[in-house]
């Protein structure tokens, strides 16, 4: 009795699949991004976003990366799998059809012949049979695989946005420490320029030797930065070369000025867009549809199977009479398969199957929720490092200007060392500490390229998930962890 009242609401369920729960309320989709963004940028990048920072160099490598990065190759390997595997569900929804040949040669001598027999006999069979899909468990098995096909085609485009953004971030990142050396070089040039005046006044006496230690000091302490500078260039070049597929021996870049690398400026319309524009969350949406179809699949399990069997053949002791009329025999049958008792095993595997969709929920919502906090940062970060450029540029003006002329009073006797090595310190560390932040500002805007999906976009075909607006009236929600049909 209990059993009738278990298998009544299954059968409702029977030969239908149940719409995948909606699982992004209002308050998770923000109504507008509030960081500072330019008002007159162009909405969502473009899919070659790369080429907006004007530099040649970085697009053929973010190109040829696409084409040669090993962790790319992987992402499209799990890409076939999954093709595979849907492949492979997709044919419980045909029939089994199977061939038999056979040819025995039965011999004996003596008292046994009578026994045994002897002779040649010849077979041949065929048999079908076919699962009936009644209550669609083999559609739902078919769904949960192409949801995981199309999980794997998002993973594969997330994993291509990130090596993009990794091999223009990584390019950079030479570049920039290139830059670093070549003005601790500098550095290390206008100190030993003073250096030959110091040693001028100390033979004459117009200095002391405080003065030349001094600045002796100073030489030392640069030349010690540049072995770790070096050490960090050798690493990032070895690490793009990685990216690019390629061995790092051997591999080197052109060097370029930072400074020619533009910084270009997006725009980044509305967050319930960003959830159609970013392959990670396509991919976690496409998660949950599969964790929902596996869902599905392990209610219909409580269903009896329903199963239709054929099967036909010749038998002859001679092949030449083998396919006559009167050598056939067939079958035919009708099976049902109904679980009574399993010890729980398929209440365990629905258990099982609800629990992975309750998981896949919230690994939906932390992917949107993570979006929308990866461009609001992004926005603020190239707003500020911005900024901060700017400021570092005036300051190297004036601590230009402040060190030419404290160099030529300490030329003239005017000025102390002490006053001159503060404005050879200021101006050289400016120099470095803006190389560091151009470097942060493009870091910043690449940030925001990959926050914003590089261009990317779902395809309608492939969303089950819609924004509080267009899930209005919509099949199911998700509310205080249980599932419910919206009506």
């Amino acid at each position: 009795m209990n059993r009738a009242y278990v298998l009544l609401p299954l059968l409702a369920l029977g030969g239908c699949a149940t719409p995948v729960p909606q699982s992004l309320p209002p308050k998770m989709v923000p109504q507008a991004f509030t960081g500072p963004m330019p008002s007159d940028a162009k909405i969502w990048p473009d899919p070659v976003w790369w080429q907006a920072f004007g530099d040649p160099q970085m697009t053929a490598l973010v190109e040829k990366a696409q084409d040669q990065n090993r962790d790319i190759a992987i992402a499209a390997a799990r890409v076939l799998q999954a093709e595979a595997q849907s492949t492979i569900q997709r044919s419980a929804l045909f029939p089994q059809l199977g061939a038999q040949a056979d040819h025995s040669n039965n011999g004996c001598n003596g008292q046994s012949c009578s026994r045994f027999g002897s002779g040649k006999i010849s077979g041949l069979s065929f048999s079908a049979s076919y699962e009936l899909d009644f209550w669609g468990l083999a559609r739902d098995n078919l769904r949960a695989a192409n949801e995981q096909r199309k999980a794997a085609h998002f993973a594969r485009q997330s994993i291509a946005l990130v090596v993009a953004a990794n091999v223009a971030s990584q390019y950079l990142t030479v570049q920039t420490i290139r830059r670093r050396i070549a003005i601790a070089n500098d550095y290390i040039a206008a100190i030993n320029s003073i250096l030959n005046v110091i040693e001028v006044r100390v033979k004459s006496g117009a200095a002391s030797h405080l003065d030349l230690a001094r600045e002796q000091a100073q030489v030392e302490a640069v030349e010690a930065q540049l072995p770790a500078l070096e050490t960090l260039e050798k690493q990032a070049l070895y690490s793009l070369a990685v990216l690019l597929g390629q061995p790092p021996e051997g591999f080197d870049i052109e060097v370029q000025p930072i400074d020619a690398v533009l910084v270009p400026s997006v725009g980044v319309g509305l967050p319930s867009d960003l959830l159609l524009r970013r392959p990670d969350i396509a991919q976690a949406e496409a998660n949950l549809a599969s964790a929902h179809a596996n869902l599905d699949a392990a209610r219909v399990a409580f269903l009896p199977q329903i199963s239709l069997t054929g099967s036909g053949g010749f038998v002859s002791s001679a092949i030449g009479t083998l396919l006559q009329g009167s050598n056939f025999g067939y079958g035919y049958g009708v099976g049902l398969l109904q679980t009574i008792f399993d010890g729980g095993k398929l209440v365990g595997q629905k258990d099982l199957a609800e629990a992975t969709q309750r998981e896949y929920v919230a690994s939906y919502q932390k992917s949107a929720l993570n979006a929308y906090a990866d461009v609001e940062f992004a926005l603020t970060e190239v707003a500020n490092t911005s900024k901060a450029e700017g400021h570092l540029r005036r300051l190297i003006q004036a601590a230009q200007e402040a060190f030419e002329i404290s160099q030529l009073q300490y030329r003239q006797g005017a000025a102390d060392l002490l006053t001159l090595l503060q404005a050879q310190q200021t101006l050289f560390s400016a120099q470095d500490q803006l190389a560091q932040t151009m470097l942060s500002n493009r870091l910043a805007a690449i940030h925001l390229y990959e926050a914003l999906g590089g261009g990317w976009t779902e395809s309608p075909q492939d969303r089950t998930q819609f924004v509080a607006h267009e899930a209005a009236g919509n099949v199911a929600s998700i509310d205080g962890g249980r599932e419910f049909v919206a009506r």
